[in-house]
């Protein structure tokens, strides 16, 4: 089987059979099983947009072919293989269901390893629920929330599989969300996306995969503590219906998440050693979306071929701090991902369609220890509480989202008219006063900045607070096998601080998978 690279092709354009063989100068019948294997819109020109594509194919003579064609970027493809692990006669427990457990549980079940999967929050069904229900009353489920339950943070996210790390693994993640119910066209999209409607029944298939392999699902199960006898494991401690349970096993897996906070804290009382780490706060700014729309594709900006369009915007203030978009949500929603008593924040969701009227987007400032004014390792967790309390104290009682437009948080003036947004239950408030003046100097010159690169963005746009959990305050100390500062215990994943995102975090589950029966 051969790949070409570097097509253009228009947005009307489907014969792909067709347009390999004008590549090629060949026949139309020389040209067997074409596959769509990347796709991307290039609309660097607005009066020219189209797909840049690449394609897998048979034909006869594949390496003449190659020779004929020393201009073409044409290659042979190698078939991919994720092989299953050898299983050893331990049981490993993993602890939270994110990405990164999901994908670690996985592979050892599927592989005939014991395992356990412990999940403080309910299964996604009944997540779903306490979540509506919470956006339409206030009432707040402290376990069972956009923060907590199977599936983790990322279920209820924009649902992007977009990843800066080069890594074989990210063809066996793709495969596997396709296996359990995702849209085909994660395997070919240059950014995939799974969207939450779908996300919730990949989560629930690849669980009762795990259970049909022989893996054990614990749900409303919280990991709080752990027995150690000289820096080993020994035992782990569960709270399930109110009750402590103690169990045997050999190695535990942290996949705890970038919120499980009162974790965070019981895992640096047990010694388990961590350090500060850099992280980054703000908003969620929300547009209408046609406005993206036809700033980023022109005249094309209505062409039935061209999905609701993203944008990722980075820009450096003049005090030299770092502004920039993050998980931008095309076609989507802000949610409120409260997970804490009496603090409030946000983010962002879209559905698979990405077809709701506005887009919205995280606007961030970098912060690190000068921000944090201590060396504690949870010095910046403590950070981030204190801005959600202040949200939560400008939003009022029942946990509403403080919301101002944007030419008011440049006037520090609360705006006087109801603001449509995408999120219910919202309570006009000067969002200045969320943060020190030296981040609100900066957010303000990173929007006026960004303004520059999408005319009008800093205009007519709607600012929502706060996003305070754009990744983990702390990284765990691990080593080169994975294992933290404790023998027997190895944190993975966006809450240790090694990954930024569905994608990532599942390929670092699947490595400590890998590690933890290597060499048994």
């Amino acid at each position: 089987m051969l790949k070409i690279s570097n097509i253009d092709i228009s947005l009307d354009e489907t014969n792909y059979q067709k347009v390999i063989a004008n590549v090629l100068n060949m026949r139309l019948s020389q040209i067997r099983n074409v596959k769509l294997v990347k796709k991307a819109v290039d609309a660097r020109r607005k009066n020219k947009v189209h797909f840049h594509c690449a394609f897998t194919f048979e034909c006869d003579d594949e390496m003449e072919v190659i020779k004929q064609h020393p201009k073409s970027q044409l290659s042979i493809v190698k078939p991919y293989h994720y092989d299953k692990l050898t299983p050893t006669n331990q049981t490993i427990m993993i602890v939270g269901s994110g990405p990164a457990g999901l994908f670690c549980a996985y592979n050892l079940a599927r592989s005939g390893q014991k395992v356990i999967l412990v999940e403080q929050g309910k299964d996604v069904q009944s997540r779903k629920k306490d979540i509506d229900l919470f956006l339409e009353t206030g009432k707040l489920d402290f376990s069972s929330n956009v923060q907590f339950g199977e599936g983790g943070a990322g279920t209820f996210s924009d649902g992007k599989l977009t990843t800066g790390i080069k890594d074989k693994r990210k063809q066996f993640v793709l495969e596997t969300f396709v296996q359990f119910g995702a849209h085909d066209d994660i395997l070919y999209d240059s950014k995939p996306h799974l969207g939450t409607d779908v996300l919730i029944d990949v989560v629930k298939n690849i669980r009762e995969e795990i259970i049909r392999c022989g893996g054990q699902v614990l749900f409303e199960t919280k990991f709080v503590d752990f027995i150690q006898k000289d820096h080993q494991l020994q035992d782990v401690v569960l709270l399930q219906n109110g009750q402590k349970m103690m169990m045997k096993v050999d190695r535990l897996v942290l996949a705890i998440g970038h919120s499980a906070r009162d974790t965070y804290e019981m895992l640096y009382e047990k010694g388990l050693k961590m350090t500060q780490k850099p992280f980054a706060v703000g908003f969620r700014i929300e547009h209408a979306q046609d406005f993206i729309n036809q700033h980023q594709y022109g005249r094309f900006y209505k062409h039935p071929s061209l999905k609701a369009a993203d944008y990722k915007l980075a820009v450096h203030t003049s005090q030299g701090r770092g502004v920039y978009t993050f998980c931008m949500c095309p076609g989507g929603f802000v949610m409120n991902a409260s997970s804490e008593k009496n603090q409030v924040c946000v983010n962002g969701m879209s559905n698979y369609l990405r077809d709701h009227r506005f887009g919205n987007s995280a606007i961030l400032v970098t912060v690190d220890h000068q921000d944090f004014q201590d060396d504690h390792p949870l010095a910046g967790m403590y950070f981030q509480r204190e801005l959600e309390q202040r949200a939560f104290d400008l939003g009022g009682q029942d946990y509403c989202v403080p919301i101002q437009r944007v030419e008011d948080y440049f006037d520090q003036k609360i705006s006087t008219d109801k603001i449509e947004t995408s999120l219910q239950r919202v309570k006009n408030a000067d969002l200045n006063a969320l943060f020190p003046e030296i981040l609100n100097i900066n957010l303000k010159e990173g929007l006026l900045l960004m303004n520059q690169k999408i005319s009008g963005f800093a205009c007519q746009a709607t600012l929502l607070g706060v996003e305070a959990r754009s990744s983990a305050p702390v990284r765990f100390e691990r080593n080169e096998k994975m294992e933290s500062s404790i023998k027997g215990i190895y944190p993975i994943g966006e809450g240790a601080g090694y990954a930024g995102g569905i994608m990532s975090s599942a390929i670092d589950g699947l490595k400590c998978s890998e590690l933890l029966v290597k060499g048994e």
